[in-house]
């Protein structure tokens, strides 16, 4: 039995049965829908298909990281039990929960001197997050200590491939990341922009795309030249999506018949509530394990 737990927060965008079978702890993000607080918490209290309705039908989303307070509460829990935590928090790029970890694992560490708090900033987000946590899970069934995992996880967390298409710029420019002169064309003319996650754990336009059919394509091809091993890739694949299953098929489709190896079929998550948030609709993510992040 291990004397540890592994954690992360909800924006992992791992289904609750996903992170209750492989025992991973989590902890939720918080979001405004028309100033009504809820919490990130995997679709349980209001369904994927209801939050981006509410989006399309014009409501208004905020989120708020999860607060110095709340980590402690949620670690002083495992801690009390006798546990070691190694927690694993969203990307320092998108968000600034990881510091609000450290402060509360600061607090805790001069309460329970003897226990272990390991706070980890996983550079990457929604279910590529999640497949680093799900790799994490592996190797502690396997035997791996927590001092072996923490070093593991900041040795390995660049080598999580993460890229990102959209057919719909709606919320792109609600949200500032494009102008709306840009989204106006890019609505028009059909253009599909792939982004993917750098190495600071940031999400960074790569290419202005034409067509959903193309961008589809140019996903893939993407995996097919950043994937370990190329065509022969062994590993797990994970995809997420934002009310646009079809699209998240068709690019699973792909990848299954390209890469006759993948350890199992291509996972589909939801992209969940405070990811969502800022994404909208229309957003396909694909996620694997590859060479280093540039």
């Amino acid at each position: 039995m291990n004397n540890y737990i592994l954690s992360c927060c909800s924006t992992a965008d791992l289904s609750k049965e996903h992170f209750i079978s492989r025992d991973i702890k989590y902890i939720c993000f918080h979001y405004e829908l028309d100033g009504v607080g809820h919490s990130d918490d995997l679709g349980e209290t209001m369904s994927f298909d209801d939050f981006y309705s509410a989006m399309v039908n014009g409501a208004e989303t905020k989120t708020s990281q999860i607060n110095a307070a709340e980590y402690e509460a949620y670690f002083d829990g495992f801690l009390k039990e006798g546990k070691d935590i190694l927690h694993v928090c969203l990307s320092s790029g998108i968000s600034g929960t990881v510091n609000s970890a450290i402060i509360a694992r600061d607090i805790l560490q001069e309460r329970y001197p003897e226990r272990k708090i390991y706070i980890v900033d996983s550079l990457g987000a929604s279910s590529g997050f999640g497949l680093l946590m799900d790799k994490l899970a592996d190797l502690r069934d396997a035997g791996k200590s927590i001092d072996e995992l923490n070093i593991w996880v900041n040795e390995n967390k660049l080598k999580v491939q993460s890229w990102f298409f959209t057919t719909d710029l709606t919320f792109f420019v609600k949200g500032g990341r494009v102008t709306k002169t840009a989204g106006f064309m890019g609505n028009i003319l059909n253009i599909c922009p792939l982004l993917n996650v750098d190495r600071a754990g940031k999400l960074v336009p790569r290419y202005k795309i034409r067509t959903k059919k193309k961008v589809i394509e140019a996903i893939v091809n993407q995996m097919e030249q950043h994937a370990q091993y190329g065509l022969d890739y062994s590993g797990k694949c994970y995809i997420s999506q934002s009310a646009c299953m079809k699209d998240a098929k068709a690019v699973a489709k792909l990848v299954e018949s390209r890469f006759p190896k993948l350890n199992g079929k291509v996972e589909i998550n939801h992209i969940g509530t405070t990811i969502g948030s800022h994404t909208g609709p229309g957003t396909v993510a694909l996620f694997f394990w590859g060479d280093e992040r540039e």
